[in-house]
C-alpha cells in the first residue's frame, strides 16, 4: 500500500526541483518515489494563497500521511549562506499583531491569542509529526518567522532581528504550519536559501544554485524516508 505526500510550494520554479529529483518517476499526473505517491500542489506566494489553496486541497482530498513544504528563503545569519538548505522546526507570524507607538505587539503579546493555544507554543508553531528528528542529520534545524512583506530594509531587520533571533524568512511557512498542525497532518518543511535578507540586491541573490541544491537534498529526504 502506497503513502501519499502532498508537496506545497509556492510558484512553478520552486515546483520544478522535485520533478528533476533522480528517482521520481511519474504516472496519470503524480509522482512516485518507492512506496510514496506524491501530488504537488503550488500554493501560490503569500499566507493568504497557501491558507486558501492548502484548506482547499484538503476539503476534497483524503488527507496526506506528509505534507512537505519546499521552497526558498532569506537568511537572517551567515551560519546559513546562500545555497543550503535547512528545515525549519519553528515558525510564526512576525508582523500579525498591533502598533502602540513605536511598539509593535504580537497578537500574542497584546493578549489577543494566549501564545499556548494549540498549535502555538510560546507564540511559535513547532513542527508536528516526527519526521524531521529523522532528517536532522541532513537538514540543519532553523527558527523561521512569516512576514507578508519581505524584509530589505536595516529598520525592519534590525526590529525583527531584536524581536524574534530567526534564523530565515519567507512569506509562507507560518500559514503551512498552521494548517497542516490544526488538521493533524504531519508535516515538514525545507528552504533553500536564495539571498542574505538585507536592503534588496537581487544581483547578490542565488536562486539557480538555491534550487539546484534543494533538489539534491530532497533525492536524500526521500531516501530516508524510505526506510
Amino acid at each position: 500500500m502506497s503513502l501519499k505526500i502532498l508537496y506545497v510550494t509556492a510558484t512553478n520554479q520552486e515546483a520544478e526541483a522535485i520533478i528533476k529529483v533522480e528517482g521520481i518517476k511519474t504516472s496519470s499526473g503524480k509522482f512516485h518515489s518507492g512506496s510514496w505517491e506524491i501530488e504537488l500542489l503550488v500554493a501560490g506566494v503569500g499566507t493568504m494563497s497557501t491558507a486558501w489553496s492548502m484548506t482547499r486541497w484538503i476539503s476534497v482530498n483524503d488527507k496526506p500521511d506528509l505534507v512537505i513544504n519546499a521552497g526558498i528563503a532569506g537568511s537572517y545569519k551567515e551560519d546559513f549562506p546562500v545555497g543550503c538548505v535547512v528545515m525549519p522546526v519553528s515558525d510564526c507570524f512576525a508582523d500579525a499583531g498591533i502598533e502602540d507607538g513605536d511598539r509593535f505587539l504580537t497578537v500574542h503579546e497584546s493578549g489577543l491569542v494566549n501564545s499556548d493555544e494549540f498549535p502555538f507554543v510560546q507564540g511559535s508553531i513547532p513542527v508536528y509529526g516526527g519526521y524531521a528528528e529523522k532528517l536532522k542529520n541532513i537538514l540543519k534545524p532553523v527558527k523561521a518567522i512569516t512576514v507578508n512583506t519581505a524584509t530589505g530594509s536595516d529598520m525592519t531587520i534590525r526590529k525583527l532581528s531584536d524581536k524574534f533571533n530567526p534564523d530565515i524568512e519567507t512569506m509562507e511557512g507560518a500559514a503551512f504550519f498552521y494548517i497542516c498542525a490544526r488538521e493533524r497532518i504531519p508535516f515538514l518543511a525545507l528552504r533553500a536559501i536564495s539571498n542574505k535578507v538585507e536592503r534588496r540586491d537581487k544581483n547578490k541573490w542565488d536562486i539557480p544554485l538555491a534550487l539546484n541544491n534543494l533538489e539534491l537534498k530532497l533525492e536524500e529526504v526521500f531516501k530516508i524516508l524510505e526506510e
